[in-house]
C-alpha cells in the first residue's frame, strides 16, 4: 500500500494562531510543520503535549493529537502516554516559566529517566501569558511587573539543568536562524531517549530583544558558536576566532595566534559531560555562546523500554492478570 505523501501545510490546523504578531512562536511552529513530514511519521502516530504559557497553545496549531496539560506535567502526561503506546512519537512544548519553575521537579525526572520523547522548550526569559512577569531564565536584575526593583534571583540556565541530569541529547538553536532550528528539531525527533531543544525564542511585547546579541543575524556571528561534532569551535564574522581548554576552563583565542591543534573540538558523543557542561556554561557577554547539539549519546536504556520489558516479564511468569480477581483478593469487606 502506497501511503501518501505528506507536506508541511498537512500538518497545519484550522485554528487561528493566537500569538502576538511578530512572536517567534511563529517560526518555531513553521520549522515543526516542515521538519515531521521529513520524518514519515503518520500524523495519526504523532502527539503534542503542553502545559500552560503562550507555547503551550501549540497543540491547537497542529493538525495531528495533542493534549493542552497543566501547568508544569506536560512531562508526566507525556511519560504515561510514551510508556502505554511506545509506537508513537511524542513531543513535549514547553516554556521557561512552564518546565522550569512549577515543572522543574516534572522535567528534570523525565531527562534522567531518559524516556524517548523530544522536548522544545521556548525560552523567552519573561513570563509572556500572564503579562510580563519575570521567570526563572530571566536575568539577574531585570525589571519586570514583578520585580519593579529588579530580579534577585540568580538565573536558571536550562542546557546545564539538563545535562546535571545526565540528558541524553542536549541543544539550543535560535527563533530566527530558521535553517539551524529545522535541522536541530530533525535531529532531535531521530534520537532514542530524552531529547532536549532549549529555543531562544524572542518575546516582542514584554522581553523585546532580550537575545537580539544571539537572534539579529548582524550580531549573531561575533555572538554565537556553532557547534558541529568532530570540528573546531570557531567563530566570529571572519571565522577568526575559536575556543580553546585551558586547564579546566575555556577561553576564547584568535586563530591566527595558536596552533590549530590548540583548539578545542567539538565531541557530542562523550559520554562524561564535563566538557559539555563547561559549553553550556559559556555565556554572552564573556564568550560566544553555543547553539547546535552539545550532547547526543547512545546505548542507554529508555525508560519506556524498560518498563515495558517489565510488564512482559511479569506476564511470562503469572500470566496475563485478572483484575476483576484483584479487587476480591485479600482480606475484604462489605460495607452496609
Amino acid at each position: 500500500m502506497n501511503l501518501p505523501v505528506l507536506k508541511a501545510a498537512d500538518f497545519a490546523s484550522d485554528q487561528d494562531v493566537r500569538w502576538c504578531p511578530g512572536c517567534g512562536d511563529y517560526s518555531i511552529l513553521a520549522q515543526m510543520k516542515k521538519v515531521l513530514p521529513e520524518l514519515g511519521v503518520p500524523r495519526e502516530k504523532t502527539v503534542f503535549i503542553s502545559g500552560i504559557g503562550c507555547s503551550s497553545r501549540f497543540p491547537y496549531y497542529m493538525n495531528t493529537y495533542g493534549m493542552h496539560s497543566i501547568h508544569g506535567r506536560a512531562p508526566t502526561f507525556a511519560t504515561g502516554l510514551k510508556s502505554t503506546r511506545p509506537d508513537l512519537m511524542v513531543w513535549v512544548i514547553t516554556g521557561d516559566g512552564d518546565a522550569l519553575s512549577i515543572g522543574g521537579n516534572h522535567f528534570i525526572h523525565c531527562l534522567r529517566r531518559n524516556l524517548d520523547i523530544n522536548i522544545v522548550l521556548f525560552n523567552n526569559r519573561i513570563y509572556g501569558l500572564t503579562k510580563g512577569q519575570y521567570s526563572p531564565t530571566s536575568s539577574e536584575g531585570q525589571v519586570t511587573k514583578s520585580t519593579p526593583m529588579g530580579s534577585i534571583d540568580h538565573p536558571l540556565h536550562p542546557l546545564s539543568v539538563a545535562l546535571a541530569a545526565e540528558a541524553t541529547f542536549v541543544a539550543r538553536s535560535i527563533d530566527a536562524h530558521v535553517k539551524h532550528l529545522g535541522e536541530t528539531l530533525k535531529r532531535a525527533a531521530e534520537h532514542k531517549g530524552t531529547s532536549l531543544v532549549e529555543v531562544y525564542q524572542n518575546c516582542n511585547v514584554f522581553n523585546d530583544g532580550a537575545m537580539a546579541y544571539a537572534q539579529e543575524r548582524k550580531q549573531r556571528a561575533e555572538n554565537v558558536v556553532e557547534l558541529e561534532h568532530g570540528k573546531p569551535l570557531i567563530f566570529g564574522t571572519n571565522n577568526d576566532k575559536a575556543v580553546r581548554l585551558v586547564g579546566n576552563h575555556l577561553e576564547v583565542v584568535n586563530v591566527a595566534d595558536v596552533p590549530a591543534d590548540d583548539l578545542l573540538i567539538h565531541d557530542e558523543k562523550e559520554m562524561n559531560p564535563s566538557i559539555q557542561m563547561m559549553l553550556a556554561r559559556m555565556r554572552y557577554p564573556e564568550m560566544p555562546e553555543p547553539i547546535g547539539v552539545l550532547r547526543a549519546v547512545q546505548g542507554i536504556a529508555t525508560y519506556n523500554d524498560q518498563i515495558n520489558d517489565q510488564v512482559t516479564a511479569a506476564k511470562a511468569k503469572k500470566g496475563e492478570g485478572d483484575l476483576q480477581a484483584l479487587f476480591n483478593s485479600g482480606d475484604t469487606w462489605e460495607v452496609a
